[in-house]
């Protein structure tokens, strides 16, 4: 994929954050309290600052952890929608610079990634 840094993907963000997510961030410094937000339901979200990702520096126009970004953020744009399943999301640029092989590969991994995200939203609702 060839990232054109718009910034869409980082604006208004709903990224789910796995807890591998959330522990690579804190061994990098950051505070918890400063990037996630949990849901009613036990989903961990990175939270936003004046619209865009925490992490989007938009000066730079671009992620100041990238090397240590989420795991959604590495696979996107794929994406699962629930009606359609694996897609590339819409508000991507460069969506059309991912192979389909790419897509598929990515796309396994998301839905891994969400399973896992599941089981641990559950375990904090318990």
């Amino acid at each position: 994929m060839r990232c054109s840094n718009c910034g869409a993907c980082c604006t208004e963000t709903e990224m789910l954050l796995s807890q591998k997510d959330i522990t690579r961030l804190e061994k990098k410094g950051f505070n918890k309290n400063y990037f996630v937000k949990y849901d009613k339901q036990g989903y961990a979200q990175l939270k936003n600052r004046e619209g865009y990702c925490v992490f989007y520096d938009r000066k730079k126009r671009e992620c100041s952890v990238y090397v240590d970004r989420p795991s959604g953020c590495r696979v996107y744009p794929v994406i699962f929608d629930e009606e359609k399943g694996i897609i590339l999301d819409d508000i991507c640029q460069s969506r059309n610079t991912i192979t389909e092989k790419e897509k598929n590969l990515k796309g396994k991994r998301v839905i891994k990634l969400l399973e896992r995200i599941d089981c641990e939203a559950v375990n904090r609702r318990s």
